[in-house]
């Protein structure tokens, strides 16, 4: 994970800083109301990486089709649909959030993920509050074998994290 990453870079191309403030406004207000904070950051953060991609999808589209597909698509990487995590919400309540159908939520959010090649359990995509939970976090390659860092030596985890191949030093 690139310091960027880890930190929450919210560094926008000068062109697109009106549309990531509109898309921002609607997140911050949807996790305002119905998530957490760790949420508002990460959706910050993805719109950010959604400006700075080349072309960015953002510039076409309606800018709460986008908002929406950011929260649903941190929401499933988040399994923010499973009522037994907190926070949590129905996709089709969050989708009326934003005035749309679950089917329109979901299908930009799985445009998103397949853009970013991301998906459930991703990383860098979790909530920090989660992230020592996360297996995926903590799977690294070391001679040809995956393994769980924080159960390698010392001198490995280090260099695991030095790389940015783990979130910290358990």
């Amino acid at each position: 994970m690139t310091e960027a990453e880890k930190g929450g870079s919210e560094r926008v191309p000068a062109t697109l800083q009106e549309r990531y403030d509109t898309i921002v406004a609607l997140t911050d207000a949807c996790c305002q109301a119905h998530l957490n904070q760790e949420y508002r950051d990460l959706c910050r953060r993805l719109t950010a990486k959604l400006c700075r991609k080349r072309p960015s999808p953002l510039v076409t589209g309606k800018p709460n089709t986008w908002a929406c597909g950011i929260v649903y698509a941190l929401g499933r990487v988040n399994f923010l649909f499973d009522l037994s995590q907190t926070p949590s919400l129905r996709a089709d309540e969050l989708c009326a959030h934003f005035g749309l159908s679950a089917s329109t939520g979901s299908a930009k959010s799985k445009a998103i993920l397949d853009l970013l090649k991301s998906g459930q359990m991703d990383p860098h995509w979790t909530l920090p509050s989660r992230l020592a939970n996360n297996p995926m976090a903590w799977m690294i390659q070391v001679n040809g074998f995956v393994v769980d860092a924080r159960q390698a030596p010392r001198e490995v985890q280090e260099e695991a994290f030095r790389r940015g191949l783990i979130p910290y030093l358990p």
